[in-house]
């Protein structure tokens, strides 16, 4: 994975601005699997060829979009996105933003379920 990280200075600018201004729905996201709360370490915002993925865990290749609702709008470049990722050998879940503030709590525990079956069947043997 290292040789695909874009470590230009200004895909590094970018990424740290956009961890310094995260979403409220990242914000949550990211209060759910920081300090590898589901065995996995996250990191947040890492440039990715052309792209920042919004979460990405090494161990399982697996990067986690939160996309608000202006992905409506951006369907097709999302699918070039994801194709371009699944190249790398890297898997994409995308967790619309609204799902995570939900009042029904089994929307969170269905994405949770999903996160956690992704994480178990991509991860590295040991």
């Amino acid at each position: 994975m290292a040789r695909h990280l874009n470590k230009s200075p200004e895909a590094r600018d970018r990424a740290r601005e956009l961890r310094s201004n995260m979403s409220t729905s990242e914000k949550v996201f990211w209060g759910m699997v920081r300090k590898d709360a589901l065995g996995h370490r996250f990191r947040r915002q890492v440039p990715v060829g052309p792209y920042v993925l919004d979460f990405y865990a090494p161990s399982a290749k697996l990067c986690v979009e939160i996309d608000g609702e202006q992905h409506v709008e951006r369907s097709n470049q999302d699918a070039a996105r994801d194709r371009y990722l699944a190249d790398l050998g890297i898997a994409t879940l995308r967790i619309p933003s609204l799902d995570l503030f939900d009042s029904d709590p089994r929307m969170l525990t269905h994405w949770m379920k999903e996160l956690e079956r992704l994480l178990a069947e991509r991860s590295e043997p040991a």
